[in-house]
């Protein structure tokens, strides 16, 4: 089941960049840890309003952002 509801953008939150649930998380700020290492319970523990499936809906999102074709050059 997607988990993508649990996104949102608004231009007064982030300057319109997406969020997870009208929090000021942003979607960049959670891949950001995940890449980094940080495990899913500890960005919950740090971030104590999260749920795992904003954790989830992170990855979703970015998941599909990239989901397009690319051309590379000769």
């Amino acid at each position: 089941m997607s988990e993508l509801h649990r996104i949102t953008a608004d231009l007064k939150v982030c300057g319109g960049r997406p969020c997870l649930r009208g929090t000021r998380v942003r979607v960049k700020d959670v891949l950001d840890l995940l890449a980094a290492g940080t495990s899913r319970d500890l960005i919950l523990a740090d971030y104590p309003y999260l749920e795992d499936g904003d954790i989830t809906a992170a990855l979703e999102y970015a998941s599909q952002q990239v989901d397009h074709p690319v051309t590379l050059a000769a």
